[in-house]
């Protein structure tokens, strides 16, 4: 109702749509260009759903990112003219696309080290491994917004944060294989989508409170630095047990580990995903 009562601001809004369209068909020849196979011909010609969800991940990315960069205290508000504004918001944009390029890069080397991804997700269409994937662009592209987020900072405090943010994802992902009763990369590497999904839950829940950590106003790096690595620890114990506590209590007649690694049984893994997500998500906006 209020757009269609202030023109000026419809327009606006327009404007920041057509660029979104604009910046979405750009991260799509982006990904093309930077992946070692034919985007079109995997999700066309061979059906290869492994692809299907990591792009579908990639672009949930793009947009988060985006969000994040024309939320009204984001670094692309402010009191400036409107061209002005839309070069801010069109640089953060692209800057964060390509953060989440390098992200793809880190955690392919960091998070899924135990084998080679996109031998997994081309090769063997395997889409456990694509589903970790996409898990892996959301925690990141979660990452990258929330070091947008905020006023009194800049490029400079955009990219400390998301340093140590993607830095916090990486040691959960660790913390998480080492906590897990099952090999988690063996799993996944056998095609066990189950497993994929409660390490992509994971990773998304963790990029939920990191963003959290690092979104907001610029107060200083003494401050800001002090507060996100209590939100860190405080979510790094909590997450920690709630999968130790729920994986034994959710289900009555068994546990969420047998059921994911021995019965590889798809709906135990996406239960573990959504209670992970679902705790995350509360932790946000009590912490």
């Amino acid at each position: 109702m209020e757009l269609l009562q202030n023109p000026q601001l419809l327009l606006i809004n327009l404007g920041f749509l057509a660029m979104y369209v604009i910046l979405f068909f750009f991260s799509k020849w982006l990904k093309g260009m930077l992946s070692s196979y034919t985007l079109d011909e995997q999700l066309t010609e061979y059906d290869n759903n492994a692809v299907s969800v990591s792009v579908a991940g990639y672009f949930i990315g793009v947009t988060i990112i985006f969000v994040g960069t024309i939320l009204p205290s984001g670094n692309g508000a402010g009191n400036l003219g409107i061209g002005e504004e839309y070069l801010i918001v069109l640089g953060y944009a692209l800057g964060g696309i390509g953060l989440l390029h390098l992200s793809r890069y880190i955690n392919a080397k960091l998070i899924l080290y135990k084998f080679s991804v996109d031998k997994e997700i081309v090769k063997d269409q395997n889409p456990g491994t694509g589903v970790v994937e996409a898990g892996t662009y959301i925690a990141s592209a979660l990452v990258i917004a929330g070091s947008i987020y905020g006023e009194g900072g800049g490029p400079l405090t955009t990219l400390v944060f998301y340093t140590i943010g993607q830095l916090c994802l990486i040691l959960f992902a660790r913390l998480y294989t080492q906590f897990s009763p099952y090999d988690v990369h063996d799993e996944i590497e056998k095609d066990n989508t189950a497993a994929g999904l409660g390490f992509a839950g994971a990773l998304i829940s963790i990029g939920i409170i990191v963003m959290r950590g690092v979104s907001g106003d610029f107060h200083g790096w003494g401050q800001d630095l002090m507060s996100l690595g209590l939100d860190v620890i405080i979510v790094f114990i909590y997450l920690i047990g709630v999968r130790l506590v729920f994986d034994k209590f959710i289900l009555r007649n068994s546990d969420l580990n047998t059921e994911i690694a021995n019965d590889q049984n798809l709906g135990a893994g996406l239960l573990e995903m959504m209670v992970a997500i679902c705790f995350s998500t509360i932790l946000f906006f009590v912490l």
